[in-house]
C-alpha cells in the first residue's frame, strides 16, 4: 500500500461502496481531518472496526499538502506545528512514518513603521538583548509577562499525566486548585484583553504592538476585547519536543502530520473512504450516504464542524444541545495566502534576502488606532486599510517543497468579513489579495517584484474548500466563553453518537488529542480500558 504522502493523500477509495455497506461497523467517522484520523487510529488499535468517509477526494482537511503551483507543495491552510500534543506523536509513533520538524528558535521579528525593529528570539538571553536595544525599561516587565505564561502553562498543562488536555474539560473549580493565588494567571486565562496585557507589562508602544496578534490568531476578536489573552496562552501553552510554547516547521509541510495519522489508522485496520459525501448521521445506527446507501454501525463519530454536524443529525440532534452549538460564534474573519515567491521578502528595518528573521515568524503589525479600525471595517462587512499579517517561510527549511531558485512564502491575515457588504469573495478576491501585499509593501522594498503568484483563500472559501462552516478554522471560537468546561465535549446527549473535532476540548490548531480523547470516551464507555 502507498504511504499517505505518495498520494499527497489522495488515497481514493479501498474497496466499492456496496462492500463498504455490506459490514457492520463498530465505528464510523464523519471527516478525514487530522483528529478524525487520529481518533480512527486509536480505535483500530483497541480492536474495533472503524470506517472513515471523507467528503472531499483528499485527507486531511485544514491540515493537508496540495500543489497550488506546479511543482511547489503547501498546506493550504495549516503552516506550523506547535500544539501537536507529544503523547500522540509518540503513541502513533510518528517519527518512524517520518515525522520530523525544525524548531522555529528565531521567534518573532517585527518590523516598525518609524524604521525600527524587533526579533523576539526563542531564546531568553538573545530576546533580552533585542528588548534592551529597543525600550530597556521594558527588561523587568518583558520578564514578568513571560513569567505568567510559563506559570499558568505549568499549572494546566504540566508534562506528564497531569496534563489538563488529557482528560474530559476540566470543571471552573478544578482549574481554581491548579491556580490557587496566582490572580494574574487567572486573569490571563479567563479575563485580560491582549491589549490589557501588554499594556500591564511593557510601557514601549512598539512592543506593545508587537505582541498584540498573538491575542487574535483564529478569533474574530479585537485585541482590546475581553479574554483575547487567553488566546495568546493557549498557543503558548505546547510541549511539542519537550520545548515549552515553540513552534516549528513539519518536514514536507504541515500537512504530514495527517498523512501520518492516516498511515497508523490504516496501519492499525482502519478502512479510509474518500469521495463519499455523507447525508445523514443515524446516532447509534451509522450513516446515510449522498448516494442513497446505508452504512451500519454501532456508532458515529463526528470530526465536522458543530454546525455541519448539525446539518447531518437533522432531527436526530438532541434540542438543548443544538441550542448549545447554535450559540457558538463560528464566522471567521481570516483570509490565508499562499505565496509562490522569486526571493524572499527584504525588510527595509533588517536589509537581506536571507536573514535571521527569515528562519523564524514574521509579523506586519498594525498600530492600534489600525487594529481598532480594522476590526470595525470588516464587522461592516468592508476591507480595512490594512491587515495584520503572519508570515512563514517553509523553502528555507525545507527545500523539496519548491523547484529551485523559488520560495515559499504563507501569508495569515486579518481582519475580513465572511460576507461582503459589496460584492463577493469571487469579485474581489482580487483585492484581498493586493490588501494583504501592500500590507507587507509598508515594511519591504521588494514585494511587488518578488510574488510570483498568490493563491488567496477567504472565510468563504475555506468554507467550501476545507467544509468549516463560517471559514472559522478552530470549529468556532476559542474564546473563553467556549473553552475548558465550557466547550464541547465527545460526549453528546444522542447515544451512539460522539464528537472528535476542535469544536470539542481542549480546542483548536494541530493537536491530535481531540480525536485521542474521543477514541478514550468511547473505549471507556464500551469498557474496552
Amino acid at each position: 500500500m502507498l504511504s499517505s504522502a505518495d498520494v499527497l493523500g489522495q488515497i481514493g477509495l479501498p474497496a466499492p461502496i456496496s462492500e463498504l455497506a455490506a459490514k457492520t461497523w463498530d465505528a464510523i467517522i464523519v471527516g478525514a481531518g487530522h483528529n478524525g484520523l487520529a481518533c480512527a487510529a486509536y480505535l483500530a488499535r483497541a480492536g474495533q472496526r472503524v470506517l472513515v468517509l471523507e467528503s472531499r477526494t483528499r485527507i486531511g482537511g485544514a491540515c493537508t499538502i496540495e500543489e497550488p503551483f506546479p511543482g511547489v507543495r503547501m498546506s493550504p491552510c495549516a503552516y506550523l506545528a506547535g500544539l501537536l500534543h507529544p503523547l500522540v506523536v509518540e503513541e502513533l509513533d510518528l517519527p518512524r512514518r517520518g515525522f520530523a520538524w525544525t524548531p522555529a528558535v528565531n521567534g518573532l521579528f517585527v518590523p516598525f513603521l518609524d524604521g525600527s525593529s524587533v526579533q523576539l528570539w526563542d531564546n531568553d538571553e538573545l530576546c533580552e538583548a533585542e528588548i534592551r536595544a529597543l525600550s530597556p525599561r521594558d527588561i523587568a516587565g518583558w520578564r514578568a509577562m513571560n513569567d505568567v505564561i510559563r506559570r499558568l502553562r505549568d499549572a494546566m498543562r504540566p508534562d506528564g499525566p497531569g496534563d489538563l488536555w488529557l482528560c474530559d474539560a476540566p470543571t471552573r473549580e478544578l482549574i481554581d486548585d491548579r491556580l490557587a493565588s496566582d490572580h494574574e494567571a487567572r486573569a490571563l486565562l479567563f479575563d485580560w484583553s491582549m491589549a490589557e496585557f501588554v499594556e500591564r507589562y511593557l510601557s514601549d508602544e512598539r512592543l506593545q504592538i508587537a505582541y498584540l496578534g498573538q491575542g487574535v490568531i483564529g478569533a474574530n476578536a479585537s485585541p482590546f476585547d475581553p479574554g483575547t489573552a487567553s488566546i495568546r496562552f493557549h498557543h503558548a501553552s505546547g510541549r511539542l519536543g519537550g520545548m515549552p510554547g515553540m513552534w516549528g516547521y513539519v518536514r514536507g509541510g504541515m500537512g504530514m502530520v495527517s498523512f501520518y495519522f492516516c498511515d497508523a489508522a490504516r496501519e492499525a485496520g482502519t478502512l479510509i473512504a474518500c469521495g463519499v459525501p455523507v447525508a445523514q448521521i443515524l446516532p447509534g445506527d451509522g450513516v446515510r450516504l449522498e448516494s442513497g446507501e446505508r452504512i451500519p454501525s454501532r456508532l458515529v463519530i463526528s470530526n465536522a464542524d458543530p454546525r455541519q454536524t448539525l446539518r447531518l443529525l437533522g432531527r436526530s440532534a438532541d434540542p438543548a444541545w443544538r441550542a448549545r452549538v447554535e450559540q457558538i460564534p463560528i464566522e471567521g474573519c481570516t483570509v490565508k495566502l499562499n505565496v509562490l515567491l522569486r526571493e524572499l521578502p527584504n525588510f527595509t528595518a533588517r536589509p537581506g534576502t536571507d536573514q535571521p528573521h527569515h528562519y523564524g515568524q514574521i509579523n506586519a503589525p498594525l498600530t492600534k488606532a489600525e487594529w481598532k479600525s480594522g476590526f470595525a471595517a470588516a464587522r461592516q462587512g468592508k476591507f480595512p486599510d490594512q491587515l495584520w499579517c503572519e508570515l512563514y517561510f517553509q523553502s528555507v527549511h525545507d527545500r523539496s517543497i519548491v523547484p529551485a531558485g523559488f520560495h515559499t512564502m504563507s501569508v495569515f491575515a486579518q481582519y475580513v468579513p465572511y460576507a461582503l457588504a459589496h460584492g463577493d469573495w469571487n469579485s474581489r478576491r482580487d483585492q484581498a489579495r493586493n490588501l494583504a501585499l501592500h500590507s507587507l509593501d509598508r515594511f519591504c522594498s521588494n514585494i511587488g517584484a518578488a510574488v510570483v503568484d498568490a493563491q488567496v483563500l477567504g472565510p468563504p472559501d475555506i468554507e467550501k474548500k476545507v467544509g468549516l462552516t463560517g471559514g472559522h478554522i478552530f470549529q468556532g471560537e476559542c474564546l473563553p466563553p467556549y473553552m475548558w468546561s465550557k466547550r464541547l465535549t465527545a460526549r453528546t446527549p444522542m447515544p451512539g453518537f460522539y464528537l472528535c473535532g476542535a469544536c470539542t476540548h481542549p480546542g483548536g490548531s494541530v493537536i491530535g488529542i481531540n480525536g485521542r480523547n474521543a477514541a478514550m470516551a468511547v473505549l471507556k464507555d464500551r469498557g474496552a480500558i
